[in-house]
């Protein structure tokens, strides 16, 4: 079977969503272990965001969405904290939800734009979750430092995501 063919047969398209959820979790895992950049909670530099942001654009809405899902999920396992299932799944589907419709807007010569714009609705999610949480608004005060650390690290994780999709594609 050549390598392109996997993505039609049910087997094949299982194998290509669990190797990407296994890489995210992995990511997501090591990237836990890293001292924060700066010490404001919740910033971080989101690379699993890359295998999600692939995934939207090569695999579609409906792996992407399972490779999400699986990777939030064992992370909160994997990792011990199950709290963090709570943040990262309202962070994850604003993500998705924010991938979803740029996905409408920006193909995948553009990742590097659509990226950024995921890691705001990312942070705004998890701004959300974590007033609902606390039952308080004054978590916004984070609002405007999210913003910034979600762009820088969006483009960066975009640009690493359109690097990832050109060498794919050859």
């Amino acid at each position: 079977m050549r390598p392109q063919d996997d993505r039609r047969s049910p087997a094949g398209r299982l194998t290509r969503c669990a190797l990407l959820c296994t890489i995210a979790l992995t990511i997501f895992l090591a990237e836990a272990q890293l001292p924060a950049p700066v010490p404001i909670p919740g910033v971080k530099l989101g690379l699993a965001n890359i295998v999600t942001v692939y995934a939207m654009y090569a695999l579609g809405p409906g792996d992407a969405l399972m490779i999400l899902l699986g990777r939030i999920f064992l992370g909160a396992v994997f990792s011990g904290q199950m709290m963090t299932l709570l943040y990262s799944l309202g962070g994850g589907l604003a993500c998705y939800a924010g991938l979803l419709l740029l996905r409408r807007v920006l193909d995948r010569t553009q990742l590097w734009l659509c990226s950024p714009l995921s890691a705001l609705c990312h942070n705004l999610g998890q701004l959300l979750t974590a007033a609902a949480v606390m039952r308080t608004w004054a978590v916004t005060a984070y609002l405007p430092w999210l913003v910034l650390s979600g762009i820088l690290s969006g483009l960066f994780t975009g640009v690493c995501a359109q690097l990832l999709v050109r060498r794919l594609e050859r």
